[in-house]
């Protein structure tokens, strides 16, 4: 049994959700004069790939330390969803089962497209990747608990359509933007298609049911799209932890890993290593100019 990474990395340019505190690190010791090198790390938990708790949403939820590994660690299935959405745009569970199947107690991983725009890729654009994004509408949840699906995750900024959260009043000019694809594609303004009822849907209805998600992944996740695996999330063992920051991998054999590696040794690489595929980026931007037309 190998791994395949699928976190981003983390240093002081990965960027927290907008307005969250970014990574701050400072020496408190150096090998001279003190003989050892001792850091003191400061950040919110909403950064780089991390996992949202019960509690971040859900007051009398569970918090980080309370999920066990069991949870953390199921079979899933990872989906590529980039050659479906472009910026702003919806989607749903259709979208999902025309490319995976989906089990019943799944852990679900949504592959946009959008971590190749994250701050580690050649295409980074940190705009796109946290207020761009496509996103869901309460169909899709309530297909998740449908499904009861363990937990989800996705390679961008947010679970949730980023225009049914708070970035739609810190962005007025994306947000005017995504108004044009709404009322083009959709057939509704933007305000009434995401109206107070749904906001950040993905967390306030679904964390209640306990079904809740990773952010920012990346990695190597291109090699393992619309394919199954036993996924892992490990987030620190904290206590009245919200959310915290963690490690996900996908559990592959050792065929299948070897395979994985010839096909990766033939891809681009970003500056940290990770593998990526520009086809994706080629059909977000076919999707996107079209949205924009």
């Amino acid at each position: 049994m190998k791994l395949i990474d699928l976190t981003i990395p983390l240093g002081i340019g990965t960027p927290a959700w907008p307005t969250y505190e970014p990574l701050q690190v400072k020496y408190f010791k150096r090998l001279t004069p003190n003989g050892a090198n001792g850091q003191v790390v400061t950040h919110s938990n909403h950064l780089g790939t991390h996992l949202d708790g019960e509690i971040h949403f859900y007051t009398p939820g569970k918090d980080i330390a309370s999920l066990s590994l069991d949870f953390l660690t199921h079979e899933g299935v990872i989906v590529d969803l980039s050659d479906a959405c472009g910026d702003y745009d919806v989607y749903s569970s259709k979208m999902i089962e025309d490319r995976v199947e989906v089990k019943e107690g799944d852990i679900l991983i949504i592959h946009t497209g959008y971590h190749h725009f994250g701050w580690d890729q050649p295409g980074a654009d940190e705009i796109r990747y946290m207020v761009k994004h496509p996103g869901p509408d309460r169909e899709f949840a309530e297909w998740c608990k449908k499904k009861k699906l363990r937990w989800l995750a996705v390679d961008c900024g947010s679970a949730d359509h980023p225009m049914n959260t708070i970035i739609r009043d810190w962005h007025p000019r994306q947000a005017r933007q995504a108004k044009k694809v709404f009322e083009k594609k959709y057939g509704k303004p933007l305000e009434e298609f995401f109206d107070d009822t749904k906001y950040q849907l993905m967390h306030i209805e679904l964390f209640p049911y306990g079904i809740i998600h990773a952010e920012c992944i990346g990695g190597d996740i291109d090699l393992l799209l619309n394919k199954r695996a036993t996924i892992g999330f490990f987030p620190w063992r904290f206590v009245d932890g919200e959310s915290s920051i963690g490690r996900c991998v996908a559990f592959v054999d050792d065929k299948e890993y070897d395979e994985l590696m010839r096909k990766k040794a033939a891809m681009p690489k970003t500056k940290f290593g990770d593998c990526y595929d520009p086809a994706h980026v080629e059909q977000i931007e076919k999707f996107t100019k079209a949205n924009m037309g």
